[in-house]
């Protein structure tokens, strides 16, 4: 066999172990945990970060911070993924985590200078943080799930390191609505399905006057200027295919010879077009959303007969439009009917600074 060494590393690399591999990963850990230190509790300051591209973020946020840190070592990664986990899960206390992280890597560090065996200390930490726990079940509060001025409490607090100072009150306020509006019982546990509050950000007014909306948000305006802005008991139709006549996959060509055999082919195209619209009317539905693009004729048509419409909508929001109006998103025109329509009290085109948007 051959002695020449198989290099599995680039060449160039630097190798550490032991007590050196030891130091370098706590000192890096303890390095991010001193970069959002500085920003936890009342004398909290914010960072200002610039991005790769140039731009400016100003917060004191862990999460956003841990966002935008190019960190390489692993030890460093463990802690930034500590923070995205904890952001995640419990949607604050990412820069309590990270700290609470460097101090006992710090502790760890002070034990391994006394020749203390590492699996020592990660039994010690395992105790610790049982006895901790068995402590918070102690002195933790209960909240009952219709108890709003406690979980108005529990959002303040959160909101607190949030950028919207002199309005934690109002946003408090607007949480806890809008949980309580998608919380369920279910064999005796109370679930809120957060995945339907959509938060959506507009210019054009003040934070207090930020609100919340009983329904759907579509980021989208009313695809004809002549169809109606407010329709009131909306019978509404969700529809998952283009209303336009597609171009074929593959080349073809038609030879027109005579006036009349152009005139002949606009018209046949027109009745294809018509067929689309009279599809949807005939079900009854004063409202279409659609997930593909629609023909200006059939835009048209669509808005003589009253017909308010919204094109190019995500799918995303299309799931939340079917379980909110109780519709059924179909495939074709040909599928339409009454028994798929969904309903709702209104739905009206409301304008918030240059942007108008469909409730």
């Amino acid at each position: 066999m051959s002695e020449t060494p198989i290099l599995i590393l680039r060449e160039g690399t630097s190798r550490s172990r032991g007590r050196d591999a030891q130091r370098s990963n706590i000192m890096a850990a303890k390095i991010v945990a001193e970069i959002v230190r500085s920003t936890i509790g009342p004398r909290g300051m914010d960072k200002m970060l610039v991005a790769g591209m140039g731009d400016i973020v100003i917060t004191n946020d862990g999460a956003t911070i841990m966002k935008e840190m190019d960190v390489q070592n692993p030890a460093a990664k463990m802690i930034v993924e500590i923070a995205k986990t904890q952001d995640s899960e419990v949607g604050d206390g990412t820069t309590t985590a990270v700290v609470l992280a460097g101090e006992l890597l710090a502790g760890a560090e002070t034990l391994l200078d006394k020749d203390v065996h590492p699996n020592a200390i990660i039994d010690g930490y395992r105790d610790a943080a049982g006895k901790a726990q068995e402590i918070l079940e102690k002195i933790a509060i209960s909240i009952k799930p219709d108890d709003e001025a406690r979980l108005k409490q529990v959002a303040m607090t959160s909101l607190n390191t949030k950028g919207i100072f002199g309005s934690q009150n109002r946003f408090a306020e607007l949480a806890v609505e809008a949980v309580m509006q998608v919380t369920e019982k279910n064999n005796g546990k109370v679930k809120a399905d957060i995945d339907l509050v959509k938060v959506m950000k507009k210019h054009g007014k003040s934070l207090e006057e930020s609100e919340l909306v009983n329904g759907i948000i579509i980021d989208k305006e009313i695809s004809h200027s002549q169809m109606p802005k407010s329709v009131t008991g909306a019978k509404i139709a969700l529809l998952n295919a283009k209303l336009e006549i597609e171009k074929t996959e593959t080349d073809a060509k038609i030879n027109i010879n005579k006036p009349e055999e152009m005139y002949q082919f606009i018209q046949e195209e027109e009745k294809l077009l018509r067929d689309m619209a009279d599809q949807v009317t005939k079900t009854g539905a004063n409202v279409l959303f659609t997930e593909k693009s629609v023909d200006d004729e059939v835009l048209s048509i669509l808005a003589k007969k009253g017909i308010l419409t919204i094109k190019n909508i995500s799918s995303s929001d299309m799931e939340k439009l079917a379980k909110a109006t109780g519709g059924s998103v179909v495939g074709t025109t040909r599928d339409l009917s009454k028994e798929a329509l969904g309903y709702a009290k209104l739905v009206e085109e409301v304008k918030i600074g240059d942007d108008k948007l469909v409730y």
